[in-house]
């Protein structure tokens, strides 16, 4: 009774290194009754104030973050305390306790924290919109709780991680009603430069999913424009830093003023970079919109609850190659090397490392992946700022990783099947983000022990091909283009020239054609199957939300010839 929900894990507070990482230092006293965070009585703690926790829930809630980051398959059953949360939350009140236990419990300088609140909310069962209303009631957000809070910047963080995770699961009328004008305050008084990072990380992503409901994005844009000065504009300057959790605040904050909260006059920053000595890039024409691509695209993060993968835009066949990543999040994220034949399914979670044609490194769970299976490591987890090296030898053939400079074990097993084609590729879980080298610069840790050649010094790349514009804006681009009524139905560049055999279908050019791992098939040659092909590099866009908008694009213009 009366726990208080500020960080109740030991009597210990939290430092901040340089690049965001937390240490602990000395205990130190605090009286007895007092919120161990925020050194308050616990009759004067607000969030003390708002819930009363249970300890078994809140036991449940930790045993579930302490063993996800060991749950490696991806059919694997969920941890009985994950299962025994989903069936307490089956209850309104039984919701509601597992939302403020994880706002209570979940650590700050846990990687798998955010990802860990996002899994269990998504795995609960959907609230109702009363659930949600009470829960936004009890939360009783306002910008004096934000000032209030800074002094418990743990609980923050998690509150605006549950904040857009709701958003997002409960897009439409629940989500309007999550956001009243106490929340949003809130949320934006969030955006303060003087705020713990992380706080206004997750304050920002959760202005996003919001923003995903098209009345709360008129709502928070009227509300920013009504600020003296728009905090993103200062939060943008943040890009770079070497501090990594202001670093990824730059990100989001930039990447906002791109796509969702356009300040009038403001260029896009696809306008303000120089590309001119990259001459390799992030393929943005392989990947779906949940990927968020830097201007410059070397860098990438992922917001969203699925497992978002990318390839490069150079392919090498032989000889030895090498690229860094730098980890900007100490997450899950699986990076190596990907062919043109790699799959990937973004919601079952298979990425980079998870078919017979790829392999990667994971240094959150210190493990290499090949086919869906995995070999341990022996190093340390990964660390925000760390290097990781990626060579291939296709001389050998082998693929090797590097942590800072330290090898892994070679790897062999993908060459069974894949001995050409391959491309630099990552796949990231919920709030991850890195920042890929491929020549342009000078690699930190380059192998001693052989000669290799960097991408960038072989690639080239169209002036066109170096502009990474903001979704908004390569929407409007395609709604500009004069499609033929005789385009291919996946490219819709060159002219349908091809039908299929037995089944006869058409619609599609010689190039495409070649690139199907499945076709139609079945009573009546339904189509409905061609939504599982997978697209491969010459294909502009992989079916996405991207592909669809692009295929209503085609179908709108076609409508419009034939009435002309």
């Amino acid at each position: 009774m009366g726990s208080c929900l500020c960080k109740d894990q030991d009597s210990r507070t939290e430092e901040r290194t340089q690049n965001g990482s937390a240490v602990q230092s000395a205990p130190v006293h605090i009286p007895t009754g007092d919120c161990r965070e925020c050194h308050t009585s616990e009759e004067n703690c607000g969030f003390s104030q708002r819930f009363r926790s249970s300890a078994t829930v809140d036991r449940l809630v930790l045993e579930t973050l302490s063993v996800i980051g060991s749950m490696v398959e991806n059919e694997q059953e969920p941890p009985p305390a994950m299962l025994r949360l989903h069936s307490i939350a089956d209850r309104e009140d039984g919701w509601i306790q597992v939302v403020s236990s994880m706002v209570h419990v979940i650590p700050m300088n846990d990687p798998l924290g955010p990802a860990v609140i996002t899994l269990l909310l998504d795995d609960c069962p959907l609230p109702t919109k009363e659930s949600v209303v009470r829960l936004s009631n009890m939360l009783s957000l306002s910008a004096a709780v934000s000032h209030r809070g800074r002094v418990s910047p743990t609980e923050q963080r998690n509150v605006c991680v549950v904040l857009g995770c709701l958003a997002e699961k409960l897009a439409g009328p629940s989500s309007i009603a999550i956001l009243t004008p106490g929340t949003l305050d809130y949320l934006i008084a969030n955006l303060n430069e003087n705020i713990n990072p992380s706080v206004i990380l997750f304050s920002l992503i959760a202005l996003e999913k919001f923003a995903q409901t098209s009345e709360n994005k008129v709502t928070i844009k009227k509300r920013l424009k009504a600020e003296v000065k728009n905090p993103l504009t200062s939060l943008e300057t943040w890009v770079g830093c070497e501090h990594f959790v202001k670093r990824q605040v730059g990100f989001c904050a930039q990447w906002c003023l791109d796509n969702l909260f356009l300040i009038e006059g403001r260029k896009f920053s696809y306008e303000c970079v120089d590309t001119t000595g990259i001459n390799v890039m992030l393929n943005t024409k392989d990947v779906s919109e949940y990927l968020k691509i830097s201007p410059d695209g070397l860098e990438a993060r992922c917001d969203a609850y699925s497992f978002e993968s990318v390839r490069c835009t150079f392919q090498v066949d032989e000889g030895v190659w090498y690229y860094e990543t730098q980890v900007i999040t100490p997450g899950v994220m699986q990076i190596g090397w990907a062919t043109k034949d790699s799959t990937f399914l973004n919601h079952e979670g298979y990425g980079i490392g998870d078919d017979a044609f790829s392999v990667a490194y994971d240094g959150c769970r210190r493990l290499i992946w090949h086919d869906a299976h995995n070999r341990a490591q022996g190093q340390s987890a990964w660390k925000a700022g760390d290097i990781l090296g990626c060579l291939l030898d296709l001389t050998v053939p082998e693929a090797i990783f590097y942590l800072n400079g330290e090898a892994l074990a070679p790897c062999t097993d993908v060459f069974g099947i894949a001995r050409s084609g391959f491309f630099a590729a990552a796949s990231f879980m919920s709030f991850q983000q890195c920042r890929f080298n491929f020549g342009a610069t000078p690699y930190r840790f380059p192998p001693k022990d052989r000669n290799f050649q960097s991408f960038n010094m072989h690639a080239t790349l169209d002036p066109a091909d170096k502009v990474v514009l903001p979704r908004h804006v390569r929407l409007e681009e395609l709604r500009k283009l004069s499609v033929r009524e005789d385009s291919c139905s996946l490219c819709f560049d060159r002219r349908a020239s091809v039908r299929l055999e037995p089944c006869g279908h058409q619609g599609f050019c010689s190039s495409c054609c070649t690139q199907l791992s499945e076709v139609p098939h079945g009573a009546g040659h339904q189509l409905l199957p061609l939504f599982q092909i997978t697209l491969r590099d010459t294909v502009p866009y992989r079916i996405s939300q991207d592909c669809q908008d692009y295929g209503n694009i085609f179908h709108s213009r076609k409508n419009s010839i034939k009435s002309e």
